[in-house]
């Protein structure tokens, strides 16, 4: 579910909130605060998908209204509603980890009526939607792509509703793209996510691990890092690069089933997203360096990963 990429940006953001406190965190507060960042991954998703459902869901409530008019024309009274019948939506409606999950975390709260109306009359004048009603029968293909076409051009390519999802979940730019990969892979089969468990078994003992190991070695890892400054000042440097130095190394020196091609590539990356200009190139210059000297020293017990 959660990619790994994810898993170090959260690791990355828990270690920068422990570094600027003023207080010693204490024990068990670091593992928590990336629970917290976890779990408003999970708020993002469930609300995500909550939303794209009741755009949906909306075809009955405007059938009703319509209907509901003092003096309602033929048109009023004959609103098409396949929509909210659609096969797809009803087997996400009876999926008990999501149901359980809208009961949690009460997305309606938060939500906004007027937008989802605003986009549920937006799509009933797309070409798109009068093609899936003008079919009396139903068809699994159609289903899933009327569903496609609400998240992906009416809810993902809208301003509006990027702004809004913007403001109420602050991961939005961390975690978009995947939780949309998740959610677009939930609608090809429904069921097919556990709602209440974002993390696998080995993905959760990774991201607990690495956070606590950069805690736990932070000195011996800097005395492996600071060395290779040369002409750079420690307390000069970005303090978001220094953290993810440490992260990378301990993944050298503790994780032996990754590869250090991989956690190298992995670290210039999010230094290229997440810290200054020049920290790609810098972070990868450190790293380099650093796995160079470790391999020289036979200090790198890598082992090929096997999946079970």
């Amino acid at each position: 579910m959660i990619s790994r990429r994810n898993i170090r940006v959260k690791v990355m953001q828990t270690l920068y909130t422990v570094s600027i406190s003023e207080q010693e965190p204490k024990p068990g507060e670091a593992q928590k605060i990336l629970k917290q960042h976890f779990d408003q991954t999970r708020s993002l998703l469930v609300y995500l998908t909550w939303f794209l459902t009741e755009v949906i869901r909306y075809a009955e409530t405007a059938a009703h209204q319509r209907a509901s008019k003092h003096l309602p024309s033929a048109e009023d009274l004959n609103v098409n509603t396949k929509l909210a019948g659609n096969e797809i939506l009803w087997k996400m409606l009876e999926d008990a980890a999501l149901t359980e999950q809208f009961a949690r975390e009460k997305p309606e709260l938060i939500s906004d009526r007027e937008l989802i109306r605003k986009i549920y009359n937006t799509l009933t004048e797309t070409p798109e939607y009068k093609a899936y009603i003008s079919k009396g029968a139903r068809d699994r293909q159609e289903e899933k792509k009327i569903i496609e076409f609400i998240l992906n051009d009416l809810l993902l390519a809208n301003e509006i509703f990027v702004s809004h999802i913007e403001e109420n979940f602050s991961d939005w730019d961390d975690d978009g793209e995947m939780v949309v990969q998740l959610l677009s892979g939930y609608i090809q089969k429904p069921g097919s996510l556990d709602f209440r468990q974002m993390l696998s078994p080995d993905k959760d003992s990774f991201a607990k691990n690495l956070l606590q190991t950069v805690l736990d070695k932070n000195e011996h890892l800097q005395t492996l890092i600071i060395p290779k400054l040369k002409n750079w000042d420690p307390e000069r440097i970005a303090q978001l690069d220094m953290i993810m130095m440490k992260m990378g190394v301990a993944e050298f020196l503790y994780f032996e089933t990754i590869p250090p091609k991989v956690t190298i590539n992995e670290y210039i990356d999010l230094a290229k997203d997440y810290s200054t200009q020049q920290s790609g190139q810098f972070v990868n210059g450190i790293l380099d360096n650093i796995h160079k000297e470790l391999v020289q020293q036979g200090k790198m017990q890598k082992v090929a990963y096997k999946k079970p």
